[in-house]
């Protein structure tokens, strides 16, 4: 009898144990856990995408560039686009600079995701370069700042033909792509944004829940074809160029003042991170420090708790943007 007390005390401090360093990984982490198990055990981006056709949209700035950099140093075959041509070759040369990669290994191709009617051809310009796509990265789009009282309906109509109807467009061409082959990787930047709401954001939110829902619902219709991996990335606030370029009240409009931008997520960060949730198949990929790491956890496992929150947190939102800072500014544990 004692000898069973001893054992099942063992197991329950084995279990308490186990509990207590799953939740110090979870304080101290930037992406969910599975991510991070991923990054630590999992397939290493180096092996998995070494020579691969890896085609970013976006890729002239922000998440999309340092996407492009630390694909180059892999060894990838890339095909970058984005609207503005002379920012892309100037991502090319830098890869050229940083990599092992020839002038062909890299394929500069202006794309306006509105203009859905160019999508075909662009599709095939780069299935003519390379021959095949193996994974596109649909990281194009555009974030919001703005209250909704304050902004015209028209604002909201640009960003879902930006976010979403954009990205679907592109994605239906290489898709079909990719079904003649059998395999492949369509992988899409979403946001912390598609999993909750926050004020300030309420068409940036609805564009993202609306690819959420889309590619969760995509990833259904393919069970056949068991190769081809659906794969969103949820980031949080990360250092890049998307607040200079938001829509705000008015599309006439850009943001007056952006804010220090110093203490969220490093953009190289958040591109290891993408690259690994690439590499394992990860389908749903959280990147974010703390608070919005955890509202995410809420969000998905509390969610009452997750609107009380969000209420209080989202004031601190609002008072920030209106004080001209920036609007996550309060939250970061990351001084720079």
């Amino acid at each position: 009898m004692a000898w069973g007390c001893a054992l099942c005390l063992a197991l329950v401090g084995g279990a308490l144990l186990a509990l207590l360093v799953q939740l110090l990984r979870w304080l101290r982490a930037d992406g969910d856990l599975t991510l991070l198990w991923a990054e630590r055990w999992g397939k290493k981006p180096e092996r998995e995408l070494r020579g691969k056709v890896v085609w970013v949209t976006g890729a002239s700035s922000g998440i999309g560039e340092e996407l492009t950099y630390q694909l180059a140093k892999l060894g990838a075959l890339l095909a970058i686009s984005a609207r503005r041509e002379d920012e892309l070759q100037r991502v090319k040369k830098k890869c050229l600079q940083i990599s092992s990669l020839s002038e062909n290994d890299i394929l500069v191709l202006r794309l306006d995701l509105t203009d859905r009617s160019s999508h075909e051809a662009a599709t095939n310009s780069v299935l003519k370069h390379f021959g095949k796509i193996d994974v596109l990265v649909n990281n194009g789009g555009r974030s919001q700042r703005s209250l909704f009282v304050d902004t015209n309906l028209d604002v909201y109509n640009a960003i879902i033909e930006l976010n979403y109807l954009g990205t679907i467009s592109l994605t239906k061409y290489v898709l079909n792509h990719m079904i003649q082959r059998k395999k492949g990787k369509i992988v899409t930047v979403s946001s912390v944004m598609g999993i909750m709401g926050a004020p300030l954001a309420t068409g940036y939110c609805a564009s993202k829940h609306a690819l959420q829902g889309f590619f969760n619902s995509l990833r259904t219709e393919l069970t056949d074809y068991p190769e081809i991996s659906i794969i969103q990335i949820c980031p949080g606030p990360v250092q890049s160029q998307i607040i200079q370029n938001v829509f705000t009240e008015n599309l006439a409009k850009s943001l007056e003042n952006s804010g220090d931008q110093s203490h969220k997520m490093p953009t190289d960060r958040c591109a290891r991170l993408t690259l690994v949730s690439v590499a394992n198949d990860v389908l749903e990929a959280w990147i974010s420090d703390h608070p919005y790491l955890a509202v995410c956890y809420l969000w998905q496992y509390a969610p009452t708790w997750a609107w009380w929150l969000m209420n209080r947190m989202g004031k601190r939102r609002i008072q920030n943007f209106k004080s001209g800072i920036d609007a996550d500014a309060s939250y970061s544990r990351k001084k720079k």
